[in-house]
């Protein structure tokens, strides 16, 4: 009875915690898509990135711009060799682009960002894309595809057999 209490628990925790995290990507996929709208693509990753912070800053988040990654491997230590755009919460990060299409080196480079930083779940947004939603992307880093329908940007969905994207 014991183990099964527990396992509950951690479920319950792990539950409370994809919440926590859908709540915060959520605000910063509206806050990116107010800022897409007002602008447009066509800036420099740096404004978007200003702006982007800024705005979420005001919705009361806590956010961190160019935080250093460092990593061990084998030994070696690699001090301070990649950079996140922004941190959120200390729970998301948010890898910015304003480029015309992104490439899966792009998504890869969030993920692999995802797994030094051991975080489960960022966000890489192309502020370049024609729409916010060709541009969006949650990268997720060991958990199941727990998003809100409202979050699931750019992913098919089991009930569309069709293979357009949500």
């Amino acid at each position: 009875m014991k183990n099964a209490t527990r396992r509950r628990g951690a479920a319950e925790d792990m539950g409370d915690i994809r919440r926590c995290l859908d709540d915060i990507t959520g605000q910063i996929v509206d806050a990116a898509y107010q800022l897409h709208v007002g602008l447009g693509p066509g800036l420099l990753e740096s404004v978007y990135e200003a702006i982007l912070a800024r705005d979420l800053q005001r919705r009361g988040l806590r956010v961190q711009r160019q935080i250093p990654i460092s990593f061990d491997y084998d030994g070696l230590q690699f001090k301070d060799c990649f950079r996140i755009d922004l941190m959120v919460e200390a729970a998301v990060p948010v890898e910015i682009k304003s480029v015309e299409r992104l490439l899966p080196v792009h998504s890869k480079q969030l993920l692999t960002y995802l797994r030094l930083l051991k975080q489960p779940v960022g966000l890489l947004i192309n502020f370049g894309a024609a729409t916010l939603k060709d541009g969006l992307h949650r990268v997720v880093n060991g958990l199941s595809h727990s998003a809100s329908p409202r979050l699931r940007v750019n992913q098919t969905t089991s009930a569309d057999s069709s293979g357009s994207q949500a």
